[in-house]
């Protein structure tokens, strides 16, 4: 799934159990993010919500919201 996260383009992945979150770029490059750990247990409609709690301090005018690309 993709998400614009206050105009950073991420994308988390179910890998073995657990959500693999990562940087992504245009060109189709990702940067897996190991400092920000998903829990297990949330579901895939609840990772916008946990990416908006966990990078709220990212929020800016021109990107208030956290939103699901695809």
């Amino acid at each position: 799934m993709r998400f614009n996260v206050f105009g950073t383009p991420m994308k988390v992945l179910r890998k073995s159990g657990e959500w693999q979150l990562f940087r992504d770029s245009d060109v189709g490059m990702a940067v897996r993010v190991y400092d920000v750990v998903i829990p297990e247990e949330l579901t895939e409609d609840q990772l916008a919500g946990y990416l908006d709690d966990i990078y709220h301090e990212m929020a800016t005018a021109k990107h208030p919201n956290v939103i699901k690309v695809s």
